[in-house]
């Protein structure tokens, strides 16, 4: 990635051209989105220009049809899994934003996933506390910010977005348990370490 990507100049161009693909709330919640991945990446000590740009981006393909998405899909040749291709179209966005911007931009969307970078828990976390967003719960995990390591705010954030979709009886990505089981383990280990396991 180089510099220019990286610009002031860079970004507000690209915040322009965000501004013509969303509507109007979906717009306001990617720039809340960015704000709060620079603050996460700068207490976190993680590339403040990659998060606020990756933090912007993370909706790009938000508007598509659930038809419009799946064919969209298919054009990028996005590796995807089938179940989800069909029934959960809504969670197809982030990985065909990152085909198309993977090139210029550091887009990786919210959808956890083993092995996720620091920046990528960031936007994950972003997505799901910003201030604009109003559930329960929010106010606890944004209290964590700073206090608990980022791996900990990803799996108490990744843990309530969990509960939240099973109280709601809404679909599982296929992965959920993989990636749940995977990170905390991780953390498990990160507190033994410590000796506060």
């Amino acid at each position: 990635m180089t510099d220019d990507v990286l610009s002031d100049a860079f970004f507000e161009a690209r915040e322009r051209d965000l501004e013509q693909r969303l509507k109007h709330k979906r717009f306001e919640h990617a720039v809340s989105v960015s704000k709060m991945a620079a603050s996460l990446a700068e207490t976190y000590g993680a590339d403040v220009r990659k998060a606020r740009l990756a933090g912007l981006l993370h909706d790009w393909d938000k508007e598509y049809t659930d038809d419009e998405i799946r064919e969209r899909a298919r054009a990028l040749r996005v590796d995807v899994d089938p179940h989800v291709l069909e029934t959960m179209p809504r969670l197809l966005h982030g990985p065909t934003a990152a085909v198309e911007l993977q090139r210029a931009y550091p887009a990786l969307h919210t959808a956890a996933a083993v092995g996720m970078s620091d920046l990528d828990m960031i936007i994950y976390i972003s997505d799901a506390i910003e201030p604009g967003r109003d559930f329960d719960g929010l106010d606890e995990l944004r209290a964590l910010i700073g206090t608990a390591s980022l791996d900990e705010l990803f799996v108490r954030t990744f843990q309530h977005i969990l509960l939240t979709l099973v109280e709601r009886r809404r679909r599982l990505h296929p992965a959920t348990v993989e990636v749940w089981n995977h990170y905390v383990a991780r953390t498990r280990h990160a507190a033994a370490e410590k000796g506060t396991a």
